[in-house]
């Protein structure tokens, strides 16, 4: 446990942007789920709305250095070519 006034409120605003960002890597990770069951029930229209969602957090985790904006661009481009391909199909 730190002792100096500093150090205690570094230590406070640590654990704070600890939760902000494990939930927003959570919501992420939420959002990539949702799409994926989506397409294992063959409904590609949700799929597509659902991508929307998740691109737009996977761009905002990246905008506030949660995810890696290479992570966050590979992630989104993944599933927009599974949805892509099973729209097709």
């Amino acid at each position: 446990m730190p002792n100096i006034k500093s150090a205690k409120k570094r230590d406070k605003q640590s654990k704070k942007r600890h939760l902000r960002n494990f939930a927003r890597k959570s919501e992420v990770k939420s959002a990539i789920k949702k799409v994926k069951d989506a397409l294992e029930a063959k409904d590609v229209t949700l799929a597509k709305e659902l991508l929307k969602d998740a691109e737009a957090k996977m761009a905002r985790a990246a905008g506030k250095n949660v995810l890696h904006k290479k992570t966050a661009s590979r992630k989104t481009s993944r599933l927009a070519k599974r949805v892509s391909g099973a729209a097709r199909a």
